[in-house]
Formats: C-alpha cells, sequence, structure tokens
C-alpha cells in the first residue's frame, strides 16, 4: 500500500457531489478470495453517529452486491479521467459475465484491513458497514421518483463508517 498515504476524512479537498455525480466510483468487495467492482454515481459523505460516513446504494441483482453482503467492509476508489473507460465498463458489464480486473486491466492492491482496491486510484474512502436497508416505495415522500427509478428493483442503502482515507 506505499503508493498510498492516509488523511483523515476532514481533510479531502474534492467536492463530493462532483466526486460521485459526476466523476463517480467504484465500489470494490472480496468474496471467497475474488475481487468485483461496479461503478456508483448515487451516494454521498458525511457525519453520522459522530463519525465520517460514506453511503452509497446497490440493487440487489447486481453481482457486486453479494459481494457487499458477504463482508463487513468495502472501498469505494475514485479515479482521474483517464481511467474513465474502466469506469464505464464497471457501470455497463456484470462480473458475472466479465473478470472486470482484467478487462480494464487496472492493478488490485489491498488496504492493511485486507480490502481491495486499485493502484491507479486518487483517493480511496475505505468503508466498514454500520448499517443497512432496501429502499422501498413505502418510504419515498416524493412519489414521482418511483416510476422513473423503480419497478421492483429498489436499491439497498447501506451507511458505511469510512474508516480510512487513502491519496495518492
Amino acid at each position: 500500500m506505499s503508493v498510498f498515504k492516509k488523511i483523515s476524512a476532514q481533510d479531502i479537498k474534492d467536492n463530493p457531489f462532483r466526486l460521485i455525480g459526476d466523476d463517480w466510483g467504484l465500489v470494490t468487495a472480496v468474496k471467497d478470495g475474488s475481487v468485483n467492482m461496479m461503478t456508483v454515481s448515487w451516494g454521498g459523505v458525511g457525519v453520522m453517529w459522530n463519525k465520517p460516513v460514506a453511503f452509497t446504494f446497490i440493487r440487489p441483482q447486481r453481482y457486486t452486491f453479494g459481494f457487499l453482503e458477504s463482508e463487513s467492509g468495502f472501498t469505494i476508489s475514485f479515479f482521474d479521467e483517464d481511467c474513465r473507460k474502466a469506469l464505464q465498463f464497471c457501470g455497463s458489464k456484470s462480473g458475472r459475465d466479465y473478470d472486470k480486473v482484467k478487462e480494464t486491466g487496472l492493478t488490485v492492491v489491498y488496504t492493511e484491513e485486507g480490502l481491495p482496491t486499485f493502484a491507479e486510484a486518487r483517493l480511496v474512502l475505505v468503508c466498514k458497514k454500520l448499517y443497512a436497508q432496501p429502499l422501498n416505495e413505502e418510504s419515498i415522500v416524493e412519489k414521482e421518483m418511483v416510476s422513473p427509478y423503480y419497478q421492483d428493483d429498489y436499491h439497498k442503502m447501506y451507511i458505511s463508517e469510512i474508516t480510512e482515507v487513502l491519496v495518492k
């Protein structure tokens, strides 16, 4: 992990709206020794229970969902623009059908906790799950949000403590 240095969550300089909504990130987890990642563009960062947290949303149909469910931790990695094609691939192809690490050419490295991320990342949030719950139609207050985003396949929300922030 010598490619990264640790900073506190409060020292992240990036605008979280651009970082997550525009730049995208890779949620990456390990299951039974295999690594899988998917592109995420929904989520955020903040403070909950006096801890720095990241929250993200994963549909149960996604192959990565099983990886997140199997372990207590995962990473969210952010990249420079030169990795955009890899992010597009990871957001449009399933790990059921492709070895995404091989297809993207990204280099897997592991955090001190043994969680996978990538040497090419410029910012990594190391996350430990604190809370997870499926979204549901009954809880969506703005009902016009249901039809454009959901039929019967609601995301599961994960709120996770940011235990480390790694930067280049």
